[in-house]
């Protein structure tokens, strides 16, 4: 990645014409060809760029540019349109390159896998005299992340998300249908757990007998305390 703090101006043409009049920025090229400019604020957003495909080219300024005092010039152009970003220097205040290297990606804290080992510790949130049968219990279309069994001799399949949608409902509904066949299996009801659920997810959940639970993830690490709260 290279990093250039300079005093520069930007112009963007395309499907939209934007300017930038001159002031410093930070300029940032990525091992992937993409070309962001960012200021001092905005958060993560940068004030413009250009995404790859593209190419950068850097060349010296024209006669008109060398009046207004820049030194070089990028013409940074997408290669799928006709977007083009060109960012005129003044001044380069300091530039870096440092190689990062493969990049090993994001692990989300609070992703389905911890979701469903805590709450396989913890199947007494789903009622009483719940005990776990088994993680990641198969069916003929994949597995369902638990497999319970509730105090009165049934099971309860629990499908587990982090945001409950629609789709998740009917992964469930799926599962099932399968299982519902194993007679072993019966009485069986479904559970639809998650951090947080759509209200569409719910209504259809609820429309077909399958129970819906929030699971509040720091409360069940036991970083939750009740006894700190104002409210």
């Amino acid at each position: 990645m290279r990093v250039v703090f300079a005093n520069c101006s930007v112009e963007y043409s395309g499907r939209l014409d934007a300017h930038l009049d001159r002031g410093a920025r930070l300029l940032m090229v990525k091992a992937d060809g993409s070309v962001l400019v960012h200021s001092d604020g905005g958060s993560y957003k940068p004030l413009n760029w250009m995404i790859p495909p593209c190419t950068l080219r850097v060349r010296e300024p024209n006669e008109d540019e060398l009046a207004i005092g820049a030194q070089e010039v990028w013409e940074v152009s997408q290669k799928k349109t006709d977007d083009e970003l060109v960012i005129r220097i003044f001044e380069i205040i300091g530039d870096y390159t440092h190689q990062l290297g493969m990049e090993p990606g994001l692990v989300k804290d609070g992703v389905e896998a911890h979701l469903q080992k805590l709450l396989a510790e913890q199947v007494d949130r789903l009622g009483e005299g719940v005990s776990l049968v088994r993680r990641e219990f198969p069916t003929p279309i994949g597995p369902v992340d638990l497999m319970v069994r509730d105090g009165e001799g049934g099971h309860i399949a629990v499908e587990i998300k982090r945001r409950g949608d629609i789709d998740g409902v009917e992964q469930l509904t799926r599962y099932l249908d399968l299982l519902g066949r194993d007679p072993l299996l019966t009485p069986l009801r479904g559970v639809f757990a998650a951090q947080e659920i759509k209200p569409q997810a719910r209504t259809l959940a609820e429309d077909r007998g399958i129970e819906c639970v929030i699971l509040d993830y720091d409360e069940m690490r036991g970083l939750d305390h009740p006894e700190d709260r104002l409210f």
